[in-house]
């Protein structure tokens, strides 16, 4: 796969996550569905961040090593933006539930730095 067919690939996908994450903001109603309404709402915004970050991280490596070092780093790009979106949804529920304070957020993103560190460790 090249570098442009990914990139185009994430760029669909991402925008189709946000027309899903549109959809389900204008017609779930969460009151009414529950749990459910919810999970769908935190899965939509899940699979636009990722995409989002994947994108935007395959960019900044793609002006700062090159295009043959970004093409090689696909796999980075891909699992470094899943791990920041998690970060972003687990402040997110964080936030839903009110007990997000500063130090709960710095050990979120403690926790994915060293999910990161384990994975960059064992490459």
């Amino acid at each position: 796969m090249t570098l442009k067919s990914y990139i185009w690939g994430m760029r669909f996908i991402t925008l189709f996550s946000l027309f899903s994450l549109g959809a389900v903001i204008f017609y779930v109603d969460p009151e009414n569905s529950g749990m459910i309404g919810i999970f769908l709402f935190y899965l939509a915004v899940f699979f636009v961040l990722s995409g989002m970050f994947n994108l935007i991280l395959l960019f900044i490596r793609r002006i700062f090593l090159g295009h043959e070092m970004a093409v090689e780093n696909i796999e980075l790009s891909f699992r470094q933006g899943i791990l920041l979106a998690i970060m972003v949804i687990g402040i997110l529920i964080l936030q839903s539930y009110r007990m997000l304070v500063w130090w709960d957020a710095l050990l979120v993103v403690a926790g994915v730095f060293l999910v990161e560190l384990y994975f960059l460790s064992k490459e």
